[in-house]
């Protein structure tokens, strides 16, 4: 990725995931570690394999790529899917809202064009991405955040959702999805007791 020719120094990136379901778009936003500059786009992935449907992961084996706001996890170098990062799936929230038992767990962003609820971007994508995120993680960065939504939680596509069974859920997330939105930062998150996210 051509982060210098965004203004960002190379030796020092800060880096952000946000996928989005429609679209099947994966896109990396990325600033200086350590600066308080708004991040900026720089590389948009093709998903190129999904599995169930619009709405989050509930229960293990349904399928569903979760939506909500989560971190990376793990570096997986030998992958059965080549390369993957993994998703601190269940989250906080998930936990409160997913079956207590079996919520599913092993969400990961990886190679290959085929998924049971992660997000494949292909072997060409993710060797990019890993090293990009691997860089990013040697320079310094703690914590990489990766926001999941099923489409752009805009007013208008929320209305025309209205009637949903998660149309409550997508009205929560759409805080975090707003704040980026307007800011190009990231939002402070937390999740209240009934597993609902707010924005600090």
């Amino acid at each position: 990725m051509r982060l210098a020719a965004h203004g960002i120094n190379p030796s020092q990136p800060e880096i952000f995931l946000r996928a989005f379901k429609v679209g099947r778009q994966l896109e990396v936003w990325a600033r200086t570690r350590a600066t308080a500059t708004p991040f900026v786009l720089v590389r948009t992935f093709y998903i190129a394999g999904t599995s169930g449907t619009l709405g989050p992961k509930r229960r293990e084996g349904d399928g569903q790529v979760p939506e909500g706001f989560y971190q990376l996890d793990r570096f997986n170098p030998t992958s059965a899917y080549h390369l993957s990062l993994g998703l601190n799936y269940p989250n906080a929230s998930d936990r409160c809202q997913s079956d207590a038992q079996h919520p599913g767990g092993d969400i990961f962003i990886h190679g290959s064009n085929v998924t049971v609820g992660c997000l494949p971007i292909t072997d060409a994508g993710i060797e990019e991405l890993y090293v990009l995120a691997t860089e990013a993680r040697a320079g310094g960065q703690d914590t990489i955040e990766v926001h999941i939504f099923p489409f752009a939680l805009t007013p208008e596509n929320l209305a025309a959702r209205r009637n949903s069974t998660h149309a409550i859920f997508w009205q929560n997330l759409s805080a975090g999805y707003t704040f980026f939105e307007q800011n190009h930062q990231l939002p402070h998150l937390a999740t209240d007791a009934r597993g609902a996210y707010t924005v600090r």
